[in-house]
């Protein structure tokens, strides 16, 4: 199904080397499993990132040509967290390698700890990703002009994660969105909001004052729960201290505002999580374009999670990828719904699950064995 206008104008996909690049931090996750991190004497090890992820879904799961610009250390850790992504089958060209020190004094890989949780115990996060390599990646260590440009992309992703790593990357998102629109490629961006990461850069009124800025130069925009209140500055008309119980009526009112803010913005997206316990959470999303209006996802209530970690990278790489192949925009929530409820039901920060799976649980599917 498509619209008779399409949502938003796409590059020629013969013309661009690329269908999607991400620009982000990839760190080495080490997981516990069912133990926790300060009582566990083995970790299993994957890769992930928020704007990283969603590259890798995009590929891996929906087929399609993607990138990573990020940067790491050349030693033993860095070289791992490149094995894993190229598993994901996410192109490596685009990474920057910096030297290692041998102790890592200057600049190191980053390390993040995940705890799963489960019922009432929530999920813990231990990011151990000071002074990295991706955090000191420069505005000009990539030649955006000819990656937009001469190799051609039809979408560039990043987010407030990346942008928050340092006053460097900050410089690094914009250099690399100014870049992307010239060249006639959509840009989206990810709001998620750390305020961990941003206590050092200002906290919360730095947060807002470069997400603002950024959110003014981009195409599609995501976000969930508190993210347009922590990071634009947009009132909820609610308790902001509880914003998970915000529903669609609220919903749509905040992103009237953040629509009518911007006024470049031809689509704006954003997950609706209720946490019941670790394991089972109500799982919803709600989606705006400017020449169509709202949609919103079938809703998933109760829905059982193993590891959610992950949930929301997944739910934007569907959504891309309904817009990348012109679907309208129910269509596109309900993929990226469906794909993020897929992707919370394994290990790890990214998706394991097939187009096939995502499509038959959008058209109604259930978990009945497949044999």
């Amino acid at each position: 199904m498509t619209t008779s206008e399409p949502t938003v104008v796409l590059r020629d996909a013969k013309s661009c080397r690329y269908d999607l690049v991400s620009l982000g931090e990839v760190m080495l996750r080490l997981d516990p499993g069912d133990l926790r991190i300060r009582t566990t004497r083995s970790f299993r090890v994957w890769e992930g990132g928020g704007e990283y992820n969603v590259a890798r879904g995009l590929r891996r799961c929906f087929g399609l040509r993607t990138g990573v610009a990020t940067a790491l250390v050349d030693n033993e850790i860095g070289r791992l967290v490149e094995d894993l992504i190229l598993q994901g089958g996410v192109d490596t060209s685009l990474i920057r390698w910096v030297p290692h020190d041998g102790v890592g004094y200057g600049v190191r890989n980053g390390l993040n700890f995940t705890e799963r949780g489960f019922g009432v115990r929530g999920a813990v996060g231990v990011s151990d990703r000071g002074h990295t390599a991706a955090s000191q990646l420069a505005p000009d260590a990539v030649d955006w002009d000819d990656l937009f440009g001469r190799q051609g992309v039809r979408w560039f992703h990043t987010g407030g994660i990346f942008a928050a790593l340092s006053e460097k990357s900050t410089d690094t998102v914009t250099a690399a969105v100014q870049s992307a629109r010239h060249h006639g490629t959509i840009v989206s961006y990810d709001l998620n909001y750390r305020p961990s990461l941003w206590a050092r850069h200002g906290g919360q009124d730095a947060a807002q004052r470069v997400n603002r800025a950024v959110a003014g130069l981009v195409d599609v925009l995501f976000g969930n729960e508190e993210d347009f209140a922590a990071c634009l500055g947009v009132s909820t008309g609610s308790d902001e201290s509880d914003l998970t119980n915000l529903n669609h009526a609220s919903y749509r009112r905040i992103i009237k505002q953040v629509s009518s803010g911007y006024p470049n913005l031809q689509v704006v997206a954003t997950t609706l999580r209720t946490v019941r316990s670790a394991s089972v959470n109500d799982w919803d999303a709600l989606a705006w374009a400017r020449n169509s209006g709202f949609a919103a996802a079938r809703p998933r209530p109760g829905l059982e999670i193993l590891d959610r970690v992950g949930g929301g990278d997944s739910f934007v790489a569907g959504f891309i990828y309904g817009l990348l192949t012109d679907l309208n925009l129910k269509s596109c929530v309900d993929y990226g719904t469906a794909h993020g409820a897929l992707a919370m039901t394994t290990p790890g920060d990214t998706s394991m699950v097939t187009l096939a799976e995502v499509t038959r649980l959008v058209d109604g599917g259930s978990a009945r064995v497949q044999r």
